[in-house]
């Protein structure tokens, strides 16, 4: 209770004492700097040159400490010195220790925080943020010179997701896609990352459209958030992507409402002096459509993710006429999904899946439950349709399941009869060969629809023995053992369990096209340059590869980076990388705000899951500069206090010393000089005595 009272006066009185910041003593307090910038430890960063990790003070600092407190325990403090000079020696000889390269600081509040972006001279302004660095970088993009056709991955061809790409042709510029991708190890707490928009505000006045190639998150995943940020101009797509995109846009209400329009395949629209028009393609989402966009060289064409509708290699009809456009058409750029360049042949066409699944519900006794993903729409609409036609009963369970397959009826996608579907609740009033169950879960996700049945958590449904779990989706890489851990609980209830690698029916087909569908395209377009997207930079670079030996020239390739600008030069003879880049840093969105992943927000958060939080609480008496009472320490995730009763006296007897040596002639008391001194000298000792880095917190309170 004393500490939380302690805590309340502290939040209380901030904005007190910041204003007394001011009237400090000018000469003390340069002195106290001064000697914290020779001494204190580089913190929170990730770039530039090495940080070393210098003594806490001179050797005269722990003789002090000696003196001080010789009476109150001296063997400990020798024990102090011997381990504090012992460390610092070590640590400065060492060139293999960490502590030697480029490293993370654990003190919130260190002055000798990195700039961001080290390579801009800063030195006329000192009082520059990085945002205006940020800025200040960006602006030293030239404008692109008349006839040249800029291009610019800004996501999406250094992950898998965030997939946005800009197209610059004189005073006009279109976006293509503004998707999202979902958190990773390295953004703990985020709710998911967008593309870096800030090339596109700061030239919002020439964006002219936004235009959307499918429905799936990883292409209208950030749309809210992007389309705020750049102006809001009108945004193209066909009629189910416009509906997803409508029921995502109702997530943001405090976001201004989309200016959203639907195309067809037949459609053509002009985006300031850009002519834009677009073809159907095969996906795991209807109404998936590439884009044609002119330009006085030829077209650039990107058919966004799509592969081929085809059986044993021979491709239908209907897809055969659909791309029979680019027969007579001059395509000038080729940029296409590098997703499956890995794997050989076909991919598996979705009916196959279709049928094998078909075969399943109709030979299954028992309940039947399907986990697959919520993006999945044709599959799942099939799902629905044969159960229809067996007299089943279908419930939907799982939150994305839900809206889009009502999205799709919206769209006249998915018309089920009057008594098909019914809610969970009902599941016990049919008998167990009627039930098939669509579940959100496949990936192992910890609040998932499955995962919560199998973990018995579920408050709606209960797994009994006899049910049939199918699971029909691709484990995506790092999900593996939250795959492994559903299995593992699944199986416990006595329950069946077909996946797509033990099904003897094919019951999982992936939305992307394998080597052949992506050489049966680069054939069919012919096009003289080509940029591949979509997909890690090892992905991109064996696209190239393959491109080559489909007949492409490598002059005519550019493997990208987020935020490479790309031009076409030359009356579209030549394509340059230029040495300049568009700011390409993720932007991670952490409830309503967004920032990019160098925030300080984020970094306390990585530290707080790798070694903890040491927090220190001490009181001062503001008449003398003594402490009034012994410091209490609070420790999360970094050692247990009980078994840890020496290294904490330790601890208290460095506060002291530091609180009290740093106060003595001080008037008034600056908090924030002893603080930082303080959070240096703690975590370097702390280093020194448990190789953990926790993220030290110092509360002082002057009374």
């Amino acid at each position: 209770m004393q500490t939380k009272i302690m805590f309340g006066k502290f939040l209380k009185n901030k904005m007190n004492t910041q204003k007394n910041i001011k009237h400090n003593n000018n000469i003390n307090r340069k002195n106290f700097i001064n000697r914290n910038k020779i001494n204190s430890i580089r913190v929170l960063h990730k770039e530039g040159s090495p940080a070393k990790m210098p003594i806490i003070k001179s050797s005269s600092f722990v003789a002090e400490s000696i003196n001080a407190f010789k009476k109150e325990d001296s063997r400990t403090i020798q024990n102090i010195q011997k381990k504090i000079v012992h460390s610092n020696n070590h640590i400065n000889n060492n060139p293999n220790n960490k502590n030697n390269r480029n490293i993370k600081g654990s003190y919130q509040y260190s002055t000798n925080r990195r700039p961001k972006h080290n390579n801009i001279d800063t030195s006329s302004n000192k009082n520059l943020n990085n945002r205006d660095i940020f800025k200040r970088k960006t602006n030293l993009i030239p404008k692109p010179d008349a006839g040249v056709i800029r291009i610019i991955p800004l996501g999406g061809v250094e992950e898998i997701g965030k997939n946005m790409t800009a197209i610059e042709i004189g005073e006009d510029i279109i976006v293509i896609d503004a998707g999202m991708q979902f958190k990773t190890e390295d953004t703990p707490g985020i709710d998911y990352i967008i593309p870096n928009t800030t090339y596109l505000e700061e030239r919002k006045d020439k964006i002219r459209a936004m235009f959307v190639t499918h429905g799936h998150l990883d292409h209208i995943g950030g749309i809210p958030l992007v389309m705020s940020r750049i102006g809001n101009p009108p945004l193209y797509s066909r009629n189910l992507s416009i509906l997803m995109i409508k029921k995502r846009q109702e997530e943001f209400p405090h976001l201004p409402a989309l200016n959203v329009n639907i195309v067809e395949k037949d459609s053509v629209i002009y985006a300031g002096n850009i002519r834009v028009r677009f073809f159907g393609v095969t996906h795991t989402v209807p109404d998936s459509m590439g884009l044609i966009i002119e330009t006085p060289y030829g077209s650039i064409v990107t058919p966004g993710d799509y592969k081929l509708d085809q059986i044993d290699g021979k491709v239908t009809e209907e897809e055969e006429k659909e791309y029979s456009i680019f027969e007579k058409e001059k395509v000038l750029l080729l940029l296409t999904d590098s997703t499956n360049i890995e794997n050989e042949g076909f991919a598996l066409p979705e009916v196959k899946v279709h049928e094998g699944l078909s075969k399943l519900i109709r030979g299954i006794s028992g309940r039947i439950i399907i986990a697959a993903f919520a993006s999945h729409i044709t599959r799942l609409v099939k799902v629905i349709e044969v159960a229809e036609s067996l007299g089943k009963k279908v419930i939907l369970d799982g939150r994305s399941l839900k809206t889009n397959m009502e999205v799709c009826e919206q769209a006249g996608i998915f018309k089920p009869k009057k008594g098909t579907m019914i809610p969970l609740e009902d599941v016990e009033k049919y008998p167990p060969n009627k039930i098939v169950i669509l579940m959100t879960g496949a990936q192992g996700e910890e609040f998932a629809a499955l995962n919560r049945a199998a973990n018995k958590t579920h408050k709606k449904f209960t797994i009994r023995k006899g049910d049939t779990i199918i699971l029909s989706a691709s484990i995506v890489p790092g999900n593996e053992m939250s795959v492994q851990h559903l299995k593992d609980n699944l199986a416990r209830h006595g329950v069946r369990i077909i996946s797509y690698r033990t099904s003897e029916e094919y019951i999982h087909a992936t939305g992307h096209g394998n080597q052949e569908d992506i050489k049966w395209l680069h054939n069919k377009l012919k096009a003289k340059f080509f940029i591949p997207i979509h997909g890690h930079h090892s992905m991109l670079v064996k696209h190239k590869e393959l491109a080559i030996s489909w007949g492409v020239k490598e002059e005519n390739i550019i493997v990208p980076d987020n935020g490479s600008i790309i031009e076409i030069i030359d009356n579209g003879n030549k394509i340059i990388l230029r040495k300049e880049k568009a700011p390409s840093g993720p932007m991670l969105v952490d409830g309503f705000s967004v920032g990019d992943e160098q925030d300080v927000v984020i970094r306390d958060r990585v530290m707080l899951a790798q070694d903890g939080m040491f927090v220190l609480i001490a009181t001062i008496d503001s008449s003398n500069g003594k402490l009034k009472k012994s410091p209490d320490i609070i420790s999360r995730g970094f050692i247990y206090l009980k078994e840890n009763q020496e290294l904490l006296h330790q601890v208290r007897l460095i506060v002291k010393k530091t609180i009290e040596d740093g106060a003595r002639g001080m008037h008034p008391i600056n908090l924030d000089v002893i603080k930082t001194n303080l959070g240096d000298n703690v975590s370097k000792f702390l280093y020194q005595k448990t190789a953990k880095r926790p993220l030290v917190i110092p509360v002082l309170l002057n009374i």
